[in-house]
């Protein structure tokens, strides 16, 4: 376990490569007794200063929600990070590639909450009700730490969060078998993933539930219009400068964002 002292050395690495926009080394390696808890700790330290410099929290994301990816980091759990309003890119938008260091795409559903929702004892039905809608959602992940990384370096580096697009046509959870949600992701008009948002833990609805308990017990409660990314349920995708991605939802439409 880490002290509070490298905690905050290790938030300020974080905070750091995010400015300058180049990937620090692993924290797993300058402190190699850092834990679960550290890990967390440090992301919520990284959440803390942004609040104090007036970043506007909007939701979180969950990740790690495939079995497959569970395994490659020999967890058993999904992860969780913060979402902020200035990471928002409008559907059909434009980012430009230099903001980050190594931008990557992901396809997942959001859920976006009508009414606030706390665990302990959560389940899916619970999440369910909760939810205002859901609609398709691009995720743009960039790791602020170096390859190879641990579970304790993409934890403290917030899931690796770095922006998100929302678009599509949203619909109300229960007008749609969310598990047959299926994607189709284009870059530059080729397809490069397909996948089922079944991916995600059996039903995205339990990656809501997941997150709405392992906050719970922190004491914190996701408000009303918080966005919840649940996962992607296809393989991440490079991005490059005059990348153009487009997601098609099917039934739930598309959403796209172009790297300038």
């Amino acid at each position: 376990m880490l002290t509070d002292q490298q905690r905050h050395q290790a938030a300020d690495v974080l905070i750091e490569a995010e400015g300058v926009r180049e990937q620090a080394g692993q924290l797993s390696t300058e402190w190699p007794s850092i834990g679960f808890d550290d890990a967390y700790a440090i992301s919520a330290e990284v959440n803390r200063r942004r609040l104090e410099a007036g970043a506007k929290l909007i939701g979180y994301k969950v990740g790690l929600t495939s079995k497959a990816m569970q395994r490659s980091s020999q967890i058993d759990e999904p992860d969780y990070g913060y979402l902020y309003q200035h990471m928002m890119i409008a559907d059909g938008g434009k980012t430009p590639r230099e903001k980050y260091c190594v931008p990557r795409v992901e396809v997942e559903l959001a859920f976006v909450l009508g009414k606030s929702l706390k665990g302990p004892g959560v389940g899916i039905f619970e999440a369910l009700d909760a939810c205002d809608y859901v609609c398709p959602a691009i995720e743009i992940v960039d790791a602020r730490v170096k390859d190879p990384r641990k579970i304790y370096d993409t934890i403290s580096d917030n899931g690796a969060a770095a922006g998100l697009v929302l678009g599509g046509r949203p619909l109300r959870p229960s007008e749609v078998d969310l598990r047959w949600t299926g994607c189709i992701l284009y870059r530059n008009a080729e397809i490069e993933e397909t996948g089922l948002a079944a991916g995600v833990l059996g039903h995205p609805a339990l990656g809501v539930s997941w997150l709405a308990n392992k906050l719970g017990a922190q004491g914190i409660t996701m408000e009303a219009g918080h966005i919840v990314l649940t996962g992607s349920f296809t393989r991440v995708v490079f991005a490059q400068q005059g990348d153009s991605f487009h997601a098609d939802f099917g039934v739930l439409g598309g959403v796209a964002v172009q790297f300038s």
